[in-house]
């Protein structure tokens, strides 16, 4: 089973490791935080803009491989305050609306920087 390794154009160039890689028909997709693709974050302290961001990463980075959100079948979140869950839900409902993949929400003490409130990493197929 052949590997690619993809950086998407529209992401930051991360250091050090790969926003998407396709083995056979699975797709991984690290971990999306809310920065453009000039790497500046966008909804500081805000929630619900900061997952809007994060999901168009998500958006960007399936599309690399020619697939989108139907497509999911497992994202996970991190999140850093209890009290933005409810703003974290609906960003995924405007922008997940049918063909819910599985989920698993944890909450973390931080994030790679301390203005990241959310990272979503996700796996798709595209049997």
């Amino acid at each position: 089973m052949p590997i690619e390794r993809i950086q998407p154009k529209g992401l930051t160039v991360p250091p050090g490791y790969s926003h998407v890689v396709k083995a056979g028909n699975l797709v991984f997709v690290a971990g999306q935080v809310a920065m453009d693709s000039s790497g500046t974050l966008i909804g500081w302290n805000d929630i619900e803009t900061q997952a809007d961001q994060v999901y168009e990463n998500l958006r960007i980075a399936l599309s690399s491989v020619g697939a989108d959100f139907s497509k999911l079948v497992k994202t996970t979140t991190y999140m850093t305050r209890p009290e933005d869950i409810e703003g974290y839900r609906r960003s995924r409902a405007k922008n997940i609306s049918s063909d819910l993949p599985t989920s698993t929400l944890i909450l973390v003490s931080g994030l790679a920087n301390p203005d990241f409130l959310i990272e979503i990493e996700a796996v798709a197929t595209l049997g």
